[in-house]
This record gives structure tokens, sequence and C-alpha cells, in this order.
């Protein structure tokens, strides 16, 4: 199909309407007020030069100066978003030549010619895994034709074939690719505009203060033009969310639209197979930074972050059973949803982009011819990716600072410790993510029995129960969203609920029914486990195996018990200290931390016990035991000479941050113990069953 079959939606066409009429709303009403503040400011310059020529005096120089800065102040703030520019910061950005990558510049010709708009006016590679056209824009940019940058990420084209790579690039020149699109355009400068009137005001702040010292009279003209600036700044704040509703509305139809588009070139699957995997390849991605960072106080960094992106990648395809084609992980739609159990439905009305899954659907519906993909590499069409790659690297780690000469983990090396780190983090595939977002729920250990009753492992994991975990999920999330809907915290006036429409009166009778079935739901769970503690236990007596069972999962309930007990001095600590970021009198300020030195009695006792038990050691890293034991060696004074100590408050805040991990940690720690001994007796009955069938064929 060419582009130019490529038709406008009833729904695009309906929100550019929409945008269209919240523009001329705007321009409308600025107009009014631009019109007023004019006429005021005549008139205000007016009667000051009227007052000044009539009682030539200093005292009526200074109020017809007033008079006059009152009406100027406020056509400037009105008028200050003609001469703002928004750059795009291009410090993570590298250029690249045509005679660098010529495969990739020929690819991106080709893109724009069936597509239908310009080249690019500059390349760059970033190390994201991302791209995106982009320009510098002002005000004059809805008027002025603006050339467009092309950023691709090397995260990216590590994740994909040429293919995929061409798809997503002619999703991103679609939407240039027709003059409809500039509507969209306008809605963004618009907001800009609005938004800098609304909150980029830090300059025209400094002019009021500078202005309000040169005399007292001037500045009381000034207080009255902020109260009007303010009361203008209410107007535009109603404006705002109108013509942004407008512009987030059409940006997800424009979304839809370059999806088409990108589809008549390439045909759909490209852009499909890409949009799946790109999740994975993000969060692998930084799975790989995230290694690194702790890697920071050891001085060791990578030298290409890419070749282990892609191992990652692999890897986490491996152990969630997601098959390779082309080295490359071919995620199943039904992926991206498998743990999505609400039946809430709320048109997110401040949603730029739609969901994933709701692109796919609309993929899924055209009829576009499906073109075969080759399985080529996206690195392909760079002559020397590596060179790139490295060169990307090293951009990454310039600014972090290490101890001494840093040094470089070999490959083989870092596959080995980031499996080894993987496997200390997760849980065993036999509990099929059971337990990945939930916590074993407490029972009376002595009132539990062995049944006789058939139980598996298959029964006990089976997707039907790890679902009910998620719906469990679902239901409280629901619950959640709903009672904020009923309190206004959320502006929703209806929704839909397992296919049925609601209004906002009707939310009482619905959390009725949910939190039954939310209750229903849990009491299932919590049966299933106790019959898991119930089929461990008897493997456990059968296997005569020391008794450790009933122990771990007491253990496990007692932690339970007082987490929240032992998190409530973080709570308290972390709200009492809001006011170190917010303005606060001296006066305040030294009873806030008056009333904090109390509290902190109690933390450093209860940071002190965690030191102590043996549950924590493997977790408490060097530079938090140093950090832990800088804050237990003295009473740390956090303000003083009209100041805060930014040190003492550093390291306050960071033994803060590390006793609420350590405690967040100890959860999954004890969860691991109870998960990795019911493993090992299910592997010992697996191997026995084993050794019988095989003495059996012997």
């Amino acid at each position: 199909m060419a582009k130019a079959d490529v038709k406008l939606s009833a729904e695009f066409k309906s929100q550019t309407t929409k945008a269209v009429f919240s523009i001329v709303f705007f321009v409308l009403t600025y107009l009014l007020l631009l019109s007023l503040t004019v006429g005021l400011t005549a008139l205000c310059i007016y009667g000051g030069l009227l007052v000044i020529i009539s009682f030539p005096r200093l005292i009526t120089i200074i109020f017809g100066l007033g008079l006059a800065s009152f009406g100027v102040v406020i056509l400037i703030f009105l008028l200050k978003f003609i001469f703002k520019s928004n750059k795009v910061d291009r410090s993570h950005l590298r250029e690249i030549k045509k005679q660098e990558a010529p495969e990739l510049f020929n690819l991106i010709e080709e893109i724009v010619k069936e597509v239908g708009t310009n080249f690019p006016k500059k390349v760059y590679l970033s190390s994201e895994v991302n791209a995106a056209v982009f320009y510098d824009s002002n005000f004059w940019s809805m008027f002025l034709p603006i050339q467009k940058n092309l950023q691709i990420g090397l995260g990216l084209v590590n994740s994909v074939t040429k293919e995929e790579l061409k798809a997503i690039l002619a999703h991103e020149f679609g939407h240039f690719s027709q003059r409809t699109m500039k509507v969209g355009s306008y809605v963004y400068n618009v907001n800009q505009v609005i938004f800098n009137m609304l909150y980029d005001n830090a300059s025209y702040e400094k002019l009021i203060q500078s202005l309000g010292n040169v005399h007292g009279l001037v500045s009381i003209f000034l207080v009255l033009a902020v109260k009007i600036v303010e009361g203008i700044q209410w107007i535009l704040k109603k404006m705002y969310g109108v013509v942004n509703k407008s512009y987030m509305a059409l940006s997800r139809e424009m979304e839809f639209h370059a999806d088409e588009i990108a589809a008549s070139v390439t045909g759909p699957d490209p852009l499909k197979s890409s949009l799946l995997r790109l999740k994975l390849a993000d969060h692998s991605f930084s799975n790989v930074i995230s290694f690194y960072e702790k890697q920071i106080a050891n001085n060791v960094k990578t030298e290409n972050i890419y070749k282990e992106q892609a191992y990652v990648m692999n890897f986490l395809a491996s152990e969630n059973d997601i098959p390779l084609q082309n080295n490359l992980p071919q995620v199943p739609t039904e992926e991206i949803g498998r743990f999505h159990k609400s039946k809430l439905v709320i048109k997110n009305q401040w949603a730029s982009h739609p969901s994933t899954e709701e692109r796919i659907a609309r993929l899924d519906k055209l009829t576009t011819t499906a073109l075969a993909d080759t399985g080529l590499p996206a690195n392909s069409i760079f002559k020397n990716v590596e060179e790139f790659q490295k060169e990307q690297t090293e951009g990454m780690f310039k600014n972090v600072k290490y101890s001494a000469e840093t040094s470089f983990i070999p490959f083989k090396e870092f596959e080995k410790e980031y499996s080894e780190e993987f496997n200390k983090n997760t849980f065993s595939k036999l509990y099929n993510n059971y337990y990945d977002d939930k916590n074993p729920i407490a029972f009376d250990i002595e009132e539990t029995y062995i049944i006789s009753e058939p139980l598996t492992l298959e029964t006990l994991y089976s997707d039907e129960n790890t679902a009910m975990v998620y719906t469990e999920l679902a239901l409280k999330n629901d619950i959640k969203t709903l009672k904020a809907i009923a309190n206004k915290s959320l502006p929703i006036k209806t929704f839909d609920y397992d296919g049925k429409k609601y209004s906002k009166k009707e939310i009482k009778e619905l959390l009725n029914v949910i939190e039954k079935e939310l209750e229903e739901t849990t009491a299932i769970i919590k049966q299933n486990d106790i019959n898991i503690f119930r089929f461990f236990k008897k493997l456990e007596r059968k296997q005569a195996q020391e008794p450790r069972l009933e122990a771990l999962y007491k253990a496990f309930f007692e932690y339970d018990k007082q987490f929240d007990v032992n998190y409530k001095i973080y709570e308290q600590l972390t709200e009492n200290l809001q006011f170190v970021s917010e303005t606060t009198s001296i006066e305040e300020i030294r009873s806030n931390f008056r009333r904090i030195e109390r509290q902190e009695v109690e933390l450093k006792e209860k940071i002190k016990l965690l030191l102590s038990e043996s549950l924590y050691q493997s977790e408490i890293s060097p530079s938090m035991k140093d950090n832990f034991e800088a804050y237990l060696s003295k009473e740390w004074t956090y303000f003083g000479n009209q100041r805060y100590y930014d040190n003492a408050l550093n390291v306050l805040f960071t033994a803060m941050n590390d006793y609420s991990f350590l405690l967040s940690r100890g959860y999954f720690l004890k969860k691991k113990k109870i998960l990795v001994y019911q493993a090992s007796l299910a592997l010992e009955e697996k191997n026995k069953v084993l050794k019988n069938v095989s003495s059996k064929e012997i």
C-alpha cells in the first residue's frame, strides 16, 4: 500500500476538529486579555506621564514610574513567551554523517520517499532504546517551516531487525507526512505558550524583584500587578486543561495514524514484533546499567554495554520461555497482558500515547500486505557498529566518578555474575510466577494438618492459581482507583467496569460487589497457600527431613507482623522532614528538628538491631555500612547559622533510605528461604521418582 492510501480515521478527524476549536478558544481568550492589557498599559503610561508633567517632583516621578510599570509588567507577562525558545538538549547525542554510515542514510532516504516527507536536517545517535524526530521550537515555529532532526538509539538498533528499524523510523516520519499533522504542532506550541506563562517565570519574577527594589512606592504598584497576573494565570490554568486534553487526545490518534503509515511501508508485522519486544529490550538495557552502578565502588565499567544488553535480553527471554528467531526474542502478544486482570477501564484523557496493547489491536485490523522480514540485524546497516557502540558506552560513563583507575569485566565474567545475581533475586520456575508479586498469606500453622487428598505442584502452581493472584492485585487497585474517583481525587465522571458503563454516583454499590469478590478471591488464595504448606510438609515427612518448614513459615509470618511496626518510624521521619524542601521560618525549622531528634533515637536503635541480625549481612554493602556507622557515631546537627548542613542531612536521608531498603529486602529474603527449601524438597522427590523409573526399566 502506498502512503497516499492511508486515510485519516473518523476519530482522528474528530480529535483534530476539537483541537482546532481549543486553539481558536485560546487565541480569542488571549487576544481579549492582551487587548485589555494593552489598553491598561497605555492608560498607565499616559497617567504616569501626566502626573510627572503636572507635578514635577521626585515623589511624583517615582509615583508616575510606578504607575507605568504597573501596566508594563502585566503586558510583559503576556508577551514574554514570544521570546522563549525551547531547545532540545543534545549533550548526550552524537551527530553522524553519511560517510560514516552510508547504508543507514540510504535507508532513511528510502523511508522519507515512501512516507512523503523531507530528509532530516541532522541525524544523531544516542545510547537509548528509542528513536525520535525532534526540533527546537519557539512561538514562530507555528508559522515558519522547520527542519526536523532524527535521533536513533543504539540500544534500539541492537534490539531489532533491519525491517523492524525501518518500520520504527517510518512511524516517526509518519508524524510529519501529512499537512493535517500540522494541527498537532499548533496545539503543542499553544500548550508551550500557556505552560511558559504559568510555570516558566524565573526571569520574570527576577525582573519584578529588581523593579520593586527601586522604591517602596513602586513595589506597591508591582504587588497590585502581580495580583492581576495571578488572576490571568487562573484563567490560563483553565485554558491549559482544555488545550492539553485536546493535545493528548490528538496525540493518541497521531500515534495510530503514524503506525498505519509505517505499516504501509513495511507491512504491519515488523512494527508489531518490535513493539512487543521493546519493553524487554529497554528492561534489559536498564538491568545492565544497574549492574554497573553497583560496580562503581569496585572501579569497574564496561567497554560495550550493547553486547551485554543483547545477552541479558536473550537470557531473560529464555527464563520466561520466550522463543528466539534471528537471535531476537519473539514476544507473543498475550505476554504483554498476561498479568493484567483489571476489569476497570478509564479513558485516560491525559495520556499522550496509546498502550502497546491498543496499538497492536489497531495494527491487527489493518489489511496491509505483510512483507517478508529478512531477519538481518539492524546493526548490520553500520559499517562497524562496535566502534559506535563503544563510543556511546564511553560517553555514558564519562561523568561517573571513580576512586581509582577503572577496568573492564570480561564478557564471560559478566555472563556469570549477571546470571548469579539474577538467580539470587528470583524464584524457581516451578512456582510459575506465583510469588513474584505476593507473599504467603498468614495462617494458623498449629491448626494445619497433613491431608491425604492428592495435591501436585502442577495444580498448586497452575496458571489458574497464578492468575488468581493477579486478579486479587487488580481488585485491590480497582478499589483504590474507584475510591479516588468517589472522593474527587480523580476527575472522572464515567468509566467501564467488566464491560458495563458506570457513573460516579454508582461507585458505592459497585465497591460493595468488588470488595465481596476480593474477599472471596483472597480466601481462595489463602486456602491454596495452606494446601501448599500441607503439600511440602507431607514431602518433608515422607523424606524424613529435619523439620524446618514450620519454623521458616513462622519466621516469615512474624516478620510480616512486625514489618509495619518497624517501618512506621521511616514513614514518620519522611513525613516530618518534608519542611526541608519547603519555605519554612527559622523558628519552625528549629522546632521541627527538636521533634525529629526524639524520633532519631528510635531509628538508631532499630538500625543497630538490623546490623546485628545475620539476615541482612549479605545485603549491607561497604558504602551502606560506612554511612550507618557514621550516622550512629554521633548526634548530628542539621541546621545552624540560618542554613541547612547538607552533608549531615545527606547522612540522615541515606541512613533512612538504607533502613527502608533493608526492611523491604528482609521480606524477600525470608520468602526466598521458604521457597528454596520447598524447591529442594520437590527436587528430591523428582529424583526419587526418576530413580525408581530407571530401576524398573533396568
